[in-house]
C-alpha cells in the first residue's frame, strides 16, 4: 500500500512516500481503507526528533483519519463492511485503573497512531474496534478526519476541563491553529464571549468572521492589559492555550480571581515562570489536557452530526504531496486544518 513514513529524524529528507506492507487485521480489530487524514504539529515533532516517544523506524505518519470499513469480525456489533467511519487515535490497554473508569486517554500504556505506532497517512490501517466510530451525517471524509485530533482536543479542554459556561468569557491564544479555531467554534456554539489572540492581523480578521467577539494582536498590544480592558478590569473566566512559555505570563495575568487556564501544548517552550504568588493569592486553576475519551469523542460526533460544528480548512493536499504539506504546516501561516486526501 502507499503511505507517507519517516525513516529517520531531521527534515523532509527523512519523509518518504512509497510502499509499506498492508496491515494484517487481528481479531477484535477493524481494517479501514482510509480516504482522508490531516496534519498536526506532532507530525513535525515525530519527523524532527520524536524525543521521549517510544517508536520504531520506519513508521507511518498521521494521527487522524477517516475511511471505509474493509474487514471486520462477523460478530462485531454496530459496524459492517462498507460503513463510513472516523478514527479515535488513542489506543488504551482497557485494563488499567484509568481505562476501567472511562479515562482511557490517561492509560498507563497509551499508544497514539503516528506517534508510538503506524499512523493514518496510508491507504489502510487496522485498529481496535473501540477506536472506530461512524462518521457524522453530512460530512465528507476529510471533514470527518479533521475531528480526530484538533476538535477532539478542544472538546475536552472547553467542556470537560474548563467547563465553560454560556455567560463566561474565554481568552483563546494562537488563533489560526486548528485546536484554537475549534475552541472558538465551541465557545460560540454555547453562546460564551470569546476573545482571541494572534500576531497576524489577517488571522484575527478571519476569526471575527467565525464569531470572535474581540481580538488582540500579540506583539503590538499588551495581551493582559487589553484582556483586562475588554472585561472592565475583571479578567476572563477561562484561558485556552497551547503555546506555553511565551504567553504564560500574559495568560495568568488575564484571568479573573478563581479563573481557569487549560493548556494542551508548549510549542514555544515548556518551562514558564510559575507565578506562584498570583496562583495561590488569586486561587487560579491550572489544568492540563490531552486529546479526549471515547465518550467525549462520541459526544463531539453527535453534535457535528446535528450541524452545530464543522471544521475549518486551510488547504488540502494529495498524500503524494506530503513534503509540500509539511512545509506549509511548518511555516505557521495556515488558518485551519491541513487535510490530506488518500
Amino acid at each position: 500500500m502507499r503511505a507517507a513514513f519517516i525513516t529517520g529524524h531531521g527534515g523532509n529528507e527523512v519523509v518518504e512516500y512509497g510502499e509499506r506492507p498492508r496491515p494484517q487485521r487481528k481479531r477484535g480489530e477493524v481494517l479501514v481503507r482510509l480516504h482522508a487524514a490531516g496534519l498536526n504539529r506532532v507530525d513535525l515533532y515525530m519527523r524532527d526528533s520524536g524525543a521521549g516517544i517510544t517508536h520504531q523506524l520506519p513508521q507511518i505518519m498521521g494521527l487522524d483519519g477517516a475511511g471505509v470499513v474493509a474487514e471486520i469480525d462477523d460478530d462485531q456489533p454496530g459496524l459492517k463492511i462498507g460503513d463510513r467511519v472516523v478514527l479515535h487515535p488513542g489506543l488504551g490497554c482497557l485494563h488499567c485503573e484509568f481505562c476501567r473508569r472511562g479515562e482511557h486517554i490517561l492509560c498507563t500504556s497509551m499508544k497514539l497512531l503516528g506517534e508510538h505506532i503506524d499512523g493514518t497517512l496510508a491507504e489502510f490501517i487496522s485498529v481496535p474496534a473501540q477506536n472506530v466510530f461512524p462518521m457524522p451525517d453530512g460530512f465528507d471524509f476529510m471533514e470527518a478526519a479533521a475531528l480526530g485530533v484538533a476538535h477532539a482536543t478542544a472538546w475536552r479542554m472547553v467542556f470537560t476541563k474548563a467547563q465553560l459556561k454560556a455567560w463566561e468569557t474565554v481568552l483563546i491564544f494562537g488563533i489560526g491553529g486548528s485546536v484554537s479555531i475549534a475552541a472558538l467554534q465551541m465557545a460560540k456554539m454555547i453562546g460564551a464571549r470569546a476573545i482571541v489572540t494572534s500576531r497576524d492581523a489577517g488571522k484575527l480578521a478571519r476569526a471575527r468572521e467565525l464569531g470572535a467577539d474581540e481580538t488582540i494582536q500579540g506583539g503590538r498590544e499588551d495581551i493582559a492589559k487589553r484582556a483586562l480592558a475588554l472585561t472592565d478590569g475583571r479578567g476572563v473566566d477561562v484561558v485556552i492555550e497551547n503555546v506555553g512559555e511565551a504567553v504564560w505570563p500574559a495568560a495568568m495575568k488575564s484571568l479573573v480571581r478563581g479563573g481557569r487556564i487549560v493548556t494542551c501544548g508548549a510549542t514555544s517552550g515548556d518551562a514558564p515562570s510559575a507565578d506562584l504568588r498570583r496562583l495561590f493569592i488569586r486561587q487560579l486553576q491550572v489544568i492540563g489536557s490531552t486529546h479526549c475519551t471515547f465518550n467525549e469523542f462520541a459526544n463531539l460526533l453527535a453534535v457535528c452530526g446535528r450541524g452545530h460544528l464543522r471544521p475549518v480548512f486551510d488547504s488540502r493536499y494529495p498524500l503524494s504531496d506530503i513534503h509540500v504539506a509539511l512545509e506549509h504546516l511548518e511555516s505557521g501561516q495556515q488558518f485551519g486544518k491541513i487535510g490530506i486526501a488518500i
